[in-house]
């Protein structure tokens, strides 16, 4: 059995990692002026050359990490008293599992990438306009018309608003935009609107 912790991608964790350490910076730190925090939040993301973490900051997350690891175990025996050994034993299995993750103190950069793939599919998303995406460009496309624009269509007669034409001009797929999609390590992929389905 596989836990779902050794499936969390690395960004993700780091991201719940550096989430837990600003919490515990705003806790023991929030009766200090602006000031001090910069200074502290400086020093703490600063290592040194051999990478090793500040004392401070590893007693905290390690207290941090005995208590998740204390209410996990309080989660999984879930209040019963009749637990096999068996269970008791997996359940040690997890938490020794977790206690040996690393812990990733500092925020490493990421440079945002543009996603490209071969004969230009769609990569990150459905192939088709999310409701999101279709209501974002009909709406774009609605204000544009109404202030002026050029329409890309014949305009049809029972059309009586610029948001009806803006949505025959998207189920034709004539209307030049590109949708950006992103994921949340900032990698992004720019897609033409003629490649959705």
């Amino acid at each position: 059995m596989t836990s779902t912790l050794e499936t969390v991608p690395e960004y993700i964790s780091r991201y719940l990692a550096r989430r837990i350490y600003n919490r515990f910076q705003m806790i023991f730190w929030l009766s200090k002026s602006e000031e001090n925090i910069d200074e502290t939040d400086e020093a703490i993301n600063s290592e040194d050359e051999s990478g090793s973490v500040n004392e401070n900051t590893a007693k905290i997350l390690s207290r941090s990490l005995e208590i998740a690891i204390e209410q996990f175990r309080k989660v999984r025996e879930g209040g019963r008293e009749d637990i096999t050994e068996k269970e008791f034993a997996e359940i040690d299995k997890e938490c020794e599992i977790i206690r040996n993750r690393e812990i990733i103190t500092k925020d490493l950069s990421h440079e945002k990438v543009e996603i490209t793939s071969k004969d230009d599919q769609i990569v990150i998303g459905p192939p088709i306009l999310t409701r999101f995406e279709k209501a974002r460009i009909m709406g774009a496309r609605a204000l544009q018309l109404s202030v002026g624009a050029p329409v890309f269509i014949e305009i049809p007669k029972n059309a009586t608003t610029s948001l009806e034409i803006a949505m025959e001009e998207l189920k034709q797929r004539v209307i030049p935009i590109v949708i950006k999609r992103t994921l949340p390590n900032g990698d992004y992929q720019n897609i033409p609107l003629a490649k959705f389905e």
